[in-house]
């Protein structure tokens, strides 16, 4: 499908990767992976024709439908349905010709194109684009909402949608989870997995890539090397190599021996017992995946945040919710100290009204919040990205938290965060989201908070800032709550895993694999429900088709109207010509004239009964 022999690629007088040679053939899932500015989605382009190869040969098969997900969404006035279904070309294709066809008044061109869309089940298009915003989390009812009153991610949403609904033999995909919960990520998960084309993928989620891929084309070093498997397999076939380096090997001892000082001092502990066997957990993958990871930019960790007190807040009797809208109610517990909590929950139910009201950010509309008086809070959502000062620069942002920190030692600590050189001291208003996202977390981490509080801190990290984060938020000491749609990150760090639905939280009896497994099955409930008004939709479709072919009935009663006379007139004819008295001599000219006429009139009954009989099989074909 996708021939690459000996390509090499530049941007500028960089060169992103040389003398790549593999093919890509239909079933081919291939996870694109590498450092930020390695190359991956200039390969994206290559393939999508926007650049060319800069040496070797790069070509496709012929008539191959591309699918990929527009980076912006204009501020459209057309329903979001809408938009969605315009995803499949050939359906906009056939219905414009179809429009053109009704105007020209042309029954036989309405019929044949009427056809064609059955044959690609066009009068189930709208039900099939509700099922894909409904599985992306938009709510039933927004269908016909426009797209201009979308915000930016849920047009993103929507233009994952629109790529989806394309009838595709390649899709591309670069980051798609990006904009999406934990639910829609395992519903998108699903629908790939029964997806027949072939796909190129870019993420930095390692399990979304786990459950998605078959190959994983790694670009390092300006080589793109091809590995069979999911991304846990390259994993360890990418450490297996490294591992035999020494300095990877030392540097592998150091993290182990960190993790096992943790281990060591708490184990015995009723109070850390779990934690430190979650450690040993963490410890046993540590060993195999380390190494894949030693050339990693990053390196930082949180610092012991002295004194924890116990507990650090409670809710009592709690509500919470936004001006006289009620989200959670009657909200009781306590976190104590070394409690590490996922959140779970369908998109809306309420997991970040209730890290809001944790932090503060948020009244609560009835009962209490306590919080304890050495409560030291470290939190992270998206929104703080926007609040970053665009015209100060990382060592600034850090001198804001302590005026006289020293330049050197800033940029020492930010360099644990990758920000080296001249880029400590660069304005970070031109800084793309996953580095402001970074410094956002340096900033949360130099705080030496007791408390976490995470909102999707993932997003917009590559897989090397993502495990470094993993690692840190492994040896921190004090107590955390997590949001995300990480389950790599949910599973390695949290302890215990609490459901926010129907207006309350409680414990999950379960693992994150019965949580997709929930989810699955409240999405089937959902769609039951939700595929009554398709039907609907189905039916009043299938109206405007009965409706739209009514010109062609027309034509077949008016074409047997016509028939019905030219045989009524074809008999007269005959019997005038059967008349002996119409030979005579005298008769002549008149015989002329009937004569013509008889036989201009076979030909056309001939001709009107062609096009009665085209008529009629068009108008059977198309039901």
């Amino acid at each position: 499908m996708l021939y690459f022999d000996k390509v090499s690629l530049r941007r500028g007088s960089k060169q992103l990767f040389g003398d790549m040679s593999f093919s890509i053939h239909l079933g081919d899932r291939v996870g694109i992976t590498g450092a930020n500015g390695c190359g991956k989605s200039s390969l994206f382009a290559l393939v999508q024709g926007k650049l060319e190869e800069d040496s070797g040969n790069f070509r496709m098969d012929k008539n191959i439908a591309i699918a990929q997900v527009e980076q912006e969404t204009p501020a459209l006035p057309i329903a979001a349905i809408q938009y969605v279904m315009q995803g499949d070309t050939e359906l906009t294709r056939l219905q414009a010709r179809l429009h053109e066809a009704e105007g020209a008044g042309d029954g036989i061109r309405v019929a044949e194109l009427h056809e064609k869309l059955a044959a690609i089940d066009a009068y189930s298009a709208h039900a099939r684009a509700a099922r894909l915003m409904h599985g992306l989390g938009f709510k039933a009812g927004t269908e016909e909402k426009a797209v201009a009153d979308f915000s930016g991610g849920w047009r993103m949403r929507l233009n994952l949608a629109h790529a989806l609904m394309c009838r595709s033999d390649l899709l591309l995909l670069d980051e798609p989870t990006n904009h999406l919960d934990l639910e829609a990520v395992v519903w998108l998960e699903k629908w790939l997995n029964s997806y027949r084309g072939a796909m190129l993928l870019i993420s930095h989620d390692r399990d979304f890539l786990d459950r998605c891929v078959n190959k994983v084309a790694h670009i390092e070093h300006e080589t793109l090397t091809l590995y069979s498997g999911n991304y846990s397999a390259f994993e360890r076939i990418r450490a297996e190599k490294l591992a035999l380096q020494q300095a990877s090997h030392e540097k592998q001892q150091k993290q182990i021996h960190h993790m096992m000082s943790f281990i060591t001092r708490f184990k015995a502990k009723n109070t850390k017992a779990t934690q430190a066997q979650s450690r040993i957990k963490a410890l046993e993958r540590m060993q195999l995946i380390a190494p894949a990871h030693v050339d990693s930019p990053f390196s930082f960790e949180f610092s012991h945040p002295g004194g924890i007190p116990n507990p650090l807040l409670r809710l009592h009797k709690t509500d919470a919710g936004y001006g006289e809208t009620t989200i959670l109610s009657d909200l009781s517990f306590s976190l104590l100290p070394g409690e590490r909590i996922g959140l779970l929950g369908p998109n809306g139910e309420g997991k970040s009204t209730l890290i809001k009201l944790l932090a503060g950010e948020l009244e609560a509309q009835k009962g209490k919040c306590e919080r304890a008086k050495d409560l030291s809070i470290g939190y992270f959502a998206q929104h703080q990205l926007e609040q970053l000062h665009d015209e100060l620069s990382p060592v600034q942002h850090l001198r804001l938290l302590e005026e006289r920190l020293p330049e050197k030692e800033a940029r020492r600590f930010l360099g644990g965060f990758d920000f080296q050189g001249d880029m400590a001291l660069a304005p970070v208003g031109p800084f793309s989201g996953g580095e402001k996202a970074r410094l956002v977390l340096a900033l949360l981490v130099y705080q030496q908070p007791n408390l976490l509080l995470l909102d999707e801190p993932t997003n917009h990290l590559d897989l090397e800032m993502r495990h470094a984060l993993n690692m840190a938020l492994q040896s921190f000491e004090g107590a955390m709550i997590l949001v995300s749609h990480d389950r790599h990150l949910l599973r390695t760090v949290c302890d215990a895993l609490m459901l926010v639905s129907n207006g309350t939280v409680t414990p999950f009896n379960g693992d994150l694999d019965d949580y997709s497994k929930w989810l699955l099955e409240l999405r089937d409930e959902e769609e039951k429900v939700s595929t009554q008004p398709s039907r609907k939709d189905d039916r009043r479709a299938k109206a405007e088709q009965r409706k739209a072919l009514q010109p062609l009935r027309n034509r077949v009663k008016k074409l047997e109207s016509e028939l019905d006379q030219l045989h009524q007139r074809s008999q007269e004819l005959e019997s005038e010509l059967a008349d002996p008295a119409l030979y005579e001599s005298n008769q002549a000219d008149r015989l002329k004239t009937l004569t013509i006429e008889h036989r201009n009139l076979k030909q056309k009954l001939a001709e009107t009964e062609e096009a009665w009989m085209e008529a009629g099989e068009a108008l059977e074909s198309a039901g």
